[in-house]
């Protein structure tokens, strides 16, 4: 696989969403009944062996006082702290974390400043300095501060390239969304607008000139212009919408590829490509049978994380490793339950990676993050407090 170019305007990352109805509403059983997709292409090959995990040797870490000593991010879902990480130290990763606010649950970059969703605001955070310089509150903002999966404040967030504005998902205590545009300089919302059911995930365009947002609990994507905020739906359901707010084939996250299209996986067996353009919706197969999370897309490899079996998916969990030119797949089998993926490049060996985050949506989730070579698929745990949720990658100095 060719190694990773790490884009310097914006990070991939993708969002953490959840799985289940609201806390009042049944969860269907794993064996419920679902109207299978229309596939519209061929069979990808068959997925490869891969060899059982193996730890990762530990390369020398940078020193800690080094401004440069990390390169990831990861958000404290069970905290208020925002970790510093060198993915590269498997010993000792967090080299500082910076505190942010309640329930931290995205996280974007620009430049040497990144930009958390919690609970509270929108905090900005001085990567240099490894400081908050400001929280921005929410034009909806939370009537209390609570943590977990269906606690009001921001979700899915991102960050236009120079970093002066910030577009953010906001999760209200009645259940409905908005996303907000905020100035950074001027510290507050100046715009708003409603969009689907708890979006966990939210793409800029390669121009900026739109967001979408990923509609976990409303089958659908949200297609806002960020300059006027006006707003278009287009529903993204390949499994059908039978089970409403207690289905499983739900979207949780996405990619944008080189064309534009959202990519959007479910269940490791459907891949929805969107137009954003037209609003056209294809699906293509996916081989990875698993209940899909986490998803980012590099240099043509789709990365997704597959959290085991609900609903139509009956394997275990695993990460996805999809040729997008080709459709051919590689499952890497996981021990443990994941949120979210991002590609890391190793600075000092040149090797490349995938992140993936334990501080999954719901039980099962761990205090820790698991590295793995995308080239022997060697697995290593780190530990990283707080129920790490939401990853970015650092861009890298020109």
């Amino acid at each position: 696989m060719a190694r990773f170019t790490v884009i310097a305007c914006a990070v991939l990352l993708l969002l953490a969403s959840g799985c289940t109805a609201a806390p009042s509403l049944s969860s269907p059983p794993a064996t419920a009944p679902v109207t299978p997709p229309v596939i519209q292409s061929t069979t990808p090959p068959a997925a490869s062996a891969v060899p059982a995990p193996q730890p990762v040797p530990a390369r020398p870490s940078a020193p800690s006082a080094d401004p440069e000593a990390f390169s990831v991010l990861a958000t404290q879902a069970a905290g208020d702290s925002l970790d510093l990480i060198d993915p590269g130290n498997v010993t000792d990763p967090v080299v500082a974390s910076v505190v942010v606010g309640q329930a931290p649950w995205d996280v974007a970059v620009s430049g040497t400043r990144a930009f958390v969703s919690t609970a509270e605001g929108v905090a900005v955070v001085d990567l240099v300095e490894r400081r908050r310089m400001s929280l921005i509150p929410y034009a909806n903002p939370a009537d209390s501060i609570s943590q977990g999966e269906y606690r009001p404040g921001g979700t899915g967030i991102a960050v236009s390239a120079d970093g002066s504005t910030v577009y953010v998902a906001v999760l209200r205590a009645d259940g409905t969304s908005a996303l907000e545009k905020m100035d950074v300089q001027e510290g507050r919302t100046i715009g708003t607008v409603e969009v689907g059911l708890r979006p966990f995930d939210i793409l800029l365009s390669a121009d900026g000139s739109e967001v979408y947002t990923i509609d976990h609990d409303s089958f659908s994507v949200h297609i806002v212009t960020t300059e006027t905020l006006a707003v278009r739906r287009i529903e993204v359901a390949p499994f059908g919408t039978q089970g409403g707010l207690a289905s499983w084939e739900k979207p949780h996250y996405g990619a944008i590829d080189d064309a534009g299209n959202l990519l959007l996986p479910y269940q490791g067996l459907a891949l929805a490509i969107v137009n954003p353009a037209s609003g056209a919706v294809s699906v293509e197969e996916m081989t990875a049978n698993s209940h899909q999370h986490g998803t980012a897309l590099v240099d043509g490899t789709l990365l997704v994380i597959g959290t085991g079996a609900f609903g139509n998916a009956t394997g275990s969990p695993n990460l996805t490793v999809r040729d997008t030119e080709t459709n051919a797949e590689r499952i890497v089998p996981l021990g443990r339950l994941h949120e979210t993926v991002v590609p890391w490049t190793d600075p000092v060996t040149g090797k490349d990676y995938a992140i993936l985050s334990g501080g999954y949506t719901r039980d099962g989730f761990w205090s820790g993050v698991t590295l793995v070579d995308l080239e022997t698929f060697e697995q290593q745990e780190l530990a990283v407090p707080g129920r790490p949720q939401s990853l970015a990658v650092i861009p890298a100095a020109p």
